[in-house]
């Protein structure tokens, strides 16, 4: 079979959509939002509720991340006429572990734009799909090509791997972002154009990869001046990355005598945004130790350590018991049978365990 690919390669010659949907055929990854080439084939066409819930939960985050997720999305909210309806904590709660809390604040929003003003349907265009909440150029070109098999350009980080060898562009990322695009719209073709991007995506993702490329099976080798020139494995290329700042905290995780436990709703805007979590003290160089209200705390031996992108953080964990919660319209008390770790962001969770732990 592979043999038989690369002859396919070759034959295509300059036609590199040829080659790459015959190998896409044959090697698709199977995902739970996607259609695979047979069916599509057979007449089945992509939700487009899915293909964009998968793009938003696929945003800086990984296939394997994302799939359980996903499926717990849809099996509990199956249409986004539905998920338009859900509570908006019910879903921040489903979320918790994914990251990046902005884009379900988003997925919300969206959702409710499309069953407000396109009766439950998503528009079918790049431009209609970008003006939605929390849409942008990537995202707008996938759904439209994907969805509704439009010949837009898609473009992630396999993609502009892949164009950087295939063309052998040495200049560095991320200035070099537009001449990569430039170089991957000249390649889409006008025939099953939402295969053939799952299919430079998957060639990215599972030969053309970061570390160790299996040039060998790749069905565009032959035609790939970075393999024929031997720098494959040097690109594409990326200007050094600051090293990122440490920040400090302190979390604070309080009990009542019931077994319940006292969360807050952190602000819509900033990092974990109308999330559920423990109180928390400022994060910088150097935090204040400030209690939400006074109690016997109780430090604990060790700290939560998390990375956000852009910094990384060390918090206290304390901890106490009350026998009374006090009076407060920004804290609210989860009883013991309501609490659920799982619904807490990664960094609370964290603080959780090791209080757990302890």
């Amino acid at each position: 079979m592979v043999k038989q690919l690369r002859e396919v390669g070759v034959k295509a010659g300059k036609d590199t959509s040829v080659a790459l949907l015959a190998w896409y055929d044959a090697n698709a990854r199977v995902m739970p939002w996607r259609v695979s080439p047979q069916d599509r084939a057979a007449g089945v066409r992509p939700d487009p509720y899915r293909i964009w819930l998968s793009e938003v939960m696929l945003q800086q985050t990984t296939v394997a991340a994302v799939t359980g997720y996903f499926q717990r999305f849809v099996s509990r909210w199956p249409t986004v006429m539905v998920l338009a309806d859900a509570d908006d904590g019910d879903v921040m709660g489903e979320w918790a572990g994914l990251g990046y809390y902005a884009r379900a604040r988003n997925l919300l929003k969206c959702a409710r734009v499309v069953s407000g003003a396109y009766d439950g349907q998503f528009p079918d265009t790049y431009g209609q799909l970008l003006g939605l909440p929390g849409i942008g150029p990537y995202t707008a070109a996938a759904i439209a090509a994907i969805a509704f098999d439009h010949p837009e350009t898609v473009v992630d980080g396999n993609v502009e791997r892949v164009m950087a060898r295939l063309f052998n562009i040495s200049e560095p990322l991320p200035a070099v972002k537009p001449a990569l695009k430039t170089k991957a719209a000249s390649l889409t073709p006008k025939t099953r154009p939402g295969d053939y991007a799952q299919a430079v995506m998957d060639l990215g993702a599972t030969v053309c990869t970061v570390h160790k490329p299996a040039c060998g099976r790749c069905p565009l080798g032959d035609g790939c001046a970075a393999r024929c020139a031997g720098t494959a494995m040097d690109l594409p290329r990326r200007v050094a990355k600051k090293p990122k700042p440490t920040r400090h905290g302190f979390v604070y995780l309080a009990q009542g005598t019931a077994g319940g436990w006292v969360l807050e709703r952190r602000p819509d805007k900033g990092l974990l945004g109308g999330m559920l979590g423990w109180p928390t003290s400022e994060w910088n160089e150097s935090p204040r130790d400030t209690p939400p209200f006074p109690a016997d705390w109780v430090t604990l031996p060790e700290q939560v350590r998390h990375t956000f992108t852009h910094f990384h953080l060390f918090l206290t964990v304390r901890f106490a018991v009350l026998s009374k919660i006090p009076p407060s319209a920004t804290f609210t008390l989860t009883r013991k049978h309501q609490f659920r770790p799982s619904d807490l962001p990664t960094v609370m969770r964290k603080a959780y365990d090791l209080w757990h732990a302890s």
